[in-house]
């Protein structure tokens, strides 16, 4: 029975996930299962988020839909004359039973009412059709026509939809996450291929996207008290390592 016991430990090997096996520039869609709320928030406070689609990967496997995104808050600035802010990193994916170190940035935040809104059909027949028919808009103006399986841009068509996600090769947008765009479809959940920045929120600014300095640390400021709630979306991107310091 050597071989059987060799078998199924080269299958344990093939489906364990590690860091190497997601690229920079990947995708991560995920919803914020908590709160973020300057007033209470405190540094090393968890964040936690949940993985809206699958993600498939160059090695043939996937990061399954429902995998959780966990990071902490570092930094927060408590409500007063000068407004206030919260610095957070996403630094875990825990899939299944692997954890895996993770680097992210964030290309585009929407406002739970903006997801509820991508999430909702927009035309006029949809009483009459099943949601496989649906004609949706996402966060940043592409339409997905679920019926037709197509993602359009305002002139073109830019990606699929097929078994239950959107699928579309990123826009490069200047100032935006990733500056080196992947030429595969990437996971899109409800966002648009040129999605970038905040949507739904009325007064808060993403001071870094986590591209910068220090890499991965996303830092968001409001003048009055920052509040983001959970189930807002965020459009996650998978940042290159940091080069280890000698």
């Amino acid at each position: 029975m050597l071989w059987l016991r060799l078998a199924i430990g080269l299958l344990c090997a093939a489906a364990t996930l590690s860091a190497q096996d997601i690229p920079a520039g990947t995708a991560l869609p995920v919803a914020l299962n908590s709160t973020l709320d300057a007033k209470k928030d405190k540094p090393g406070e968890k964040i936690e988020a949940r993985l809206m689609q699958d993600v498939p990967l160059p090695s043939g496997g996937k990061i399954k839909s429902g995998s959780h995104v966990i990071g902490h808050v570092v930094e927060v600035t408590k409500p007063g004359s000068g407004g206030s802010r919260i610095a957070l990193k996403f630094d875990q994916l825990q899939d299944g039973g692997n954890t895996i170190p993770l680097t992210v940035s964030a290309r585009a935040i929407a406002a739970m009412e903006s997801v509820y809104q991508a999430e909702s059909p927009i035309d006029a027949n949809s009483n009459n059709e099943t949601s496989n028919q649906w004609t949706m808009r996402q966060v940043g103006g592409d339409i997905v026509n679920r019926g037709r399986g197509k993602v359009a841009s305002a002139d073109a068509i830019v990606g699929q939809w097929n078994n239950g996600g959107a699928w579309a090769k990123l826009a490069y947008v200047s100032g935006c996450p990733p500056h080196d765009v992947p030429s595969n479809e990437q996971a899109m959940w409800v966002f648009s291929v040129g999605a970038c920045g905040l949507y739904g929120f009325s007064d808060v600014k993403l001071v870094s996207a986590g591209d910068g300095k220090p890499i991965g640390q996303i830092v968001l400021e409001s003048q009055q008290d920052l509040r983001v709630g959970g189930g807002s979306g965020w459009f996650l991107i998978v940042s290159a390592a940091p080069a280890a310091t000698k």
